[in-house]
């Protein structure tokens, strides 16, 4: 990884920029959209000014605007959540599986009439 990237925790997955970055992009997206009342090429402008992906910066606005209730979806502090339920769901069906396999190996060893 670049000495100039760093990696931010979220879903598990590598995302390359500081949440400083982030915060400090999404802001100047809003506050040009504001000042010049102007939408169209407002992210594309900013996101070359700050030597990023326009997708990626359009994906931080439009989350930005949800988690501050302005657009309808699910804030990130929920995605959060369902990731790390989804992680317990895997690990304790990882564990059902575990324990069955175990319940019917000492089954078969304390019955006789089964086989082992």
């Amino acid at each position: 990884m670049a000495a100039s990237k760093q990696q931010t925790p979220k879903h598990g997955s590598g995302h390359r920029h500081p949440a400083e970055l982030r915060e400090r992009a999404v802001r100047m997206v809003q506050e040009t959209m504001k000042e010049t009342g102007e939408r169209h090429g407002v992210v594309t402008r900013i996101a070359v000014q700050l030597g990023l992906g326009s997708e990626t910066l359009r994906h931080w606005v439009k989350q930005a605007e949800i988690d501050n209730g302005q657009r309808p979806g699910i804030t990130t502090k929920d995605q959060q959540r369902i990731a790390e339920l989804e992680k317990e769901v895997r690990e304790l069906r990882r564990a059902n599986e575990i324990l069955k396999a175990a319940s019917a190996f000492f089954a078969r060893e304390l019955d006789p009439r089964l086989p082992k």
